[in-house]
């Protein structure tokens, strides 16, 4: 299929081909007809991406800070990477269409294939076909005219807005900024029985209002608010509703003007609220308020990726509740939006839009893009153009998943050798798997797992997906006699871990000798090695302190059923290190965490008992500051202590001795790991971590919670036995 695309890091738009996005469990799969350019907020987008990084920076200064942090803390080649691959990849653009459902997901509800459907939200872009969760698609009668309800997002964002202006019936309504999201609000107020005043310092776009909606509109003159007090009688307007986007002050500052006494100021539009406090604001006890996007359930993923709905009788308006109604009011005619509609192209001239709304060389208002209605083909694999091509290797590589951390640590460290071969790479969105085809240069792209994990020309498979489906690949890839390296965590629950235990432990995989490993990269770092030639090998005591930080409670992290939590999710890192640096396994585990208020786990103390006599405490707290170094370790053994910091620097001290290494950036380990996991497959050696291990501490993460739950002694019941009594060292 085609979409549209940005370049981050020139703002280039192409219309390229890409898989069909991969149908999630609860999201619908749709045809698009016409999808509606948002001309502020693409425009912003677009502008921003054609400066230069300076530019950038100015534009998005908080993640320019954290481009400094990571330039601090792991060095300039790390940081190279990490804005490179933020600048080479593709970007979507949009977030309202209309079209024709072609599939539904599991767990959909009233929804079929063949309904004419509205979208809403970042999936909702300028693409042939979307795949977006049931809580932002509303149905429409199927004689709807798809070209109006391609409005659906920005409908509702001007929806929500009124509702936050509580607006009772006669009342007046000031509508500040005349571009589409006022023009919609303006109607909508219309409608609903409100005197309205539309303010714009655009006469073009004043007078298209006038003449489409028949109210009192106001160009930017002078004299403007003795004109809206006329119309008020003197009382002034009952609410204020900012549409604009501005960097100046004066439109929330005119609302104050303009506003009757204790009256309300809504701002839906990107507008500064740094307001004057005298003498409006403070004298009329005005009320400020935020209105956010298309209403409640917006950015809450269990809303909105989930799709739990609020009860109706405690949320009455939520998003698709806003989307409903305003297709109601189309539907119905109570609002004509048919003027709003100046331009509508076709997907393959969609960067001529952007060039009109970019050089504003004609008016505008409403731009569509319209689909063909029999699109492309609905390819699921994209062959890519390779730089160079090669031949089967001894590593044939799959890669499932490519977030964040794969697209820094893991990609980017596969070795570039003549017996390796970058066969294909599959990710939730066609256009991401796309982008990193062609980036780390995968023979294709895909959004069938199938194509990876049933291919024989593949024998490894990465997997680097959200942690509740590594389970479910490192099983199927096992199955189909596949290596598999996936990132931590595992699993997430002991029924799975005895489902890979049981593959493992009987054979099926290793037919082919094929290997499992858990990507604990702590123990690859060469600080690692430092400390385990110094203290050596034996019963010994650790303290490991980590300044883990506060993650949102709706992270995806901390749900149980997606991420795990943080226990499960990240604590099996430290578990892992402690266990490698003593040499053998966990025994027992306690834990004790603080009250959270939300119910989290994530300030908590675990002491772990391990079979040769070793004793270990992680200290992994959520309630310190940024600026203090995440990790502090210190090895204690016969006399002799070992004291890491942050993967940075080690200290030995012992006997008169004293060994220092210091590092100039951060090593965790990352690249070192890839390059064993790579070199047992090609060479046909076992795992670089054996299945004791990784079994062992993936259990201790689940006593860790069992702990916590119960307040005792939890035993990791993994049976002490001559092979890992006393593990030996890996040569990593």
């Amino acid at each position: 299929m085609r979409q549209l695309t940005q370049k981050l890091k020139d703002g280039r738009l192409e219309v390229i081909d890409v898989p069909v996005p991969v149908l999630s469990r609860g999201y619908v799969l749709v045809r698009n007809a016409y999808s509606v350019i948002s001309a502020g907020t693409e425009s912003s987008t677009l502008r921003a991406a054609r400066k230069g990084l300076i530019g950038k920076a100015k534009e998005r200064p908080q993640q320019a800070r954290q481009m400094i942090d990571l330039l601090k803390q792991a060095g300039p080649f790390q940081a190279y990477r990490t804005l490179s691959k933020k600048l080479d990849s593709y970007s979507s653009l949009g977030y309202s269409c209309t079209g024709t459902i072609i599939d539904v997901g599991e767990e959909v509800c009233n929804f079929s294939i063949g309904d004419k459907v509205a979208c809403a939200g970042s999936r909702a872009n300028h693409s042939e076909m979307v795949v977006v969760p049931q809580n932002l698609c509303v149905k429409l009668p199927a004689h709807a005219d798809l070209k109006q309800a391609a409005y659906n997002t920005l409908g509702s964002i001007a929806l929500q807005g009124i509702r936050q202006a509580d607006l009772r019936l006669g009342e007046s309504c000031a509508v500040i900024g005349l571009g589409l999201l006022g023009q919609l609000s303006c109607l909508l107020l219309k409608a609903g029985g409100n005197k309205v005043i539309g303010i714009d310092v655009n006469p073009e776009v004043v007078n298209l209002a006038r003449g489409a909606i028949d109210l009192a509109s106001l160009s930017g003159e002078h004299g403007l608010s003795e004109k809206i007090d006329e119309l008020t009688g003197g009382i002034g307007v009952d609410a204020v509703i900012i549409t604009a986007a501005t960097k100046s002050t004066d439109p929330i500052n005119f609302a104050g003007q303009i506003l009757r006494k204790k009256g309300r100021v809504v701002v839906v539009g990107d507008v500064p609220t740094g307001f004057d406090r005298e003498p409006y604001f403070y004298q009329k006890e005005l009320d400020l308020r935020m209105s956010c996007s298309y209403g409640p359930g917006r950015y809450d993923p269990i809303y909105e990726e989930k799709g739990i709905d609020y009860p109706l009788a405690y949320v009455r308006w939520t998003e698709r509740r806003n989307m409903e109604m305003f297709q109601e009011f189309v539907h119905s005619r109570k609002i004509d939006i048919t003027h709003l509609t100046t331009h509508v192209f076709g997907l393959n001239d969609a960067a001529k839009a952007y060039e009109l709304i970019m050089g504003k060389k004609e008016p505008y208002l409403g731009i569509l893009i319209e689909y063909d209605e029999e699109p492309s083909a609905a390819a699921k694999v994209i062959v890519n153009e390779r730089s160079s091509s090669v031949g089967i290797g001894k590593v044939n590589i799959g890669f499932i998943g490519a977030g964040s951390y794969a697209m820094s640590h893991l990609l980017p460290n596969l070795p570039k050798e003549s017996w390796i071969d970058r066969k294909g790479v599959m990710t939730a969105s066609g256009l991401s798997s796309r982008s990193v085809a062609k980036r780390f240069n995968f023979e294709f792209c895909t959004s069938e797992e199938e194509t990876i994990l049933q291919n024989e020309a593949i024998n490894t498979v990465f997997v680097a997906t959200r942690h509740d489906s590594h389970s479910h690949y490192v099983i199927k890839g096992l199955e189909n006699g596949k290596n598999v390296f996936v990132e931590k965590p595992l699993c997430l629950n002991e029924a799975d871990l005895d489902r890979i235990s049981g593959l493992v432990n009987t054979g099926r995989g290793k037919k082919s000798g094929n290997i499992l490993m858990v990507g604990f990269n702590r123990r690859f770092s060469p600080l690692t090695d430092f400390v385990r030639e110094k203290v050596g090998v034996g019963p010994m005591s650790i303290i490991y302190r980590i300044n883990a930080g506060r993650i949102p409670a709706d992270s995806w992290i901390q749900d149980k059923d997606v991420g795990g939590g943080r226990i499960v999710g990240e604590v099996c890192h430290f578990i892992d290190l402690v266990t490698f640096l003593n040499g053998s396994l966990p025994e027992k585990v306690q834990a004790f965490c603080m009250p959270d208020p939300a119910g989290k786990s994530d300030t908590v103390c675990i002491n772990l008992n391990f079979q040769n006599g070793s004793i270990g405490t992680i200290c992994y707290f959520a309630n310190g500051p940024k600026v203090l170094p995440k990790e502090y370790l210190e090895v204690y053994r016969a006399g002799a202590v070992a004291v890491l910091r942050d993967f940075k620097e080690v200290e030995f001290f012992g006997a008169g001795k004293k060994a220092k290494k210091r590092l100039m950036f951060q090593d965790k380990g990352q690249a070192r790991m890839v390059n064993a996991f790579i070199n047992a497959v090609k060479n046909g050696d076992g795992s670089p971590i054996s299945f004791e291990e990784i079994f062992a501490v993936t259990t201790a993460t689940f006593r860790v919670l069992e702990s916590l739950n119960s307040g005792s002694v939890r035993c990791v019941g993994v049976e002490k036995n001559e092979s890992n009594s006393n593990l030996p060292a890996l040569s990593n």
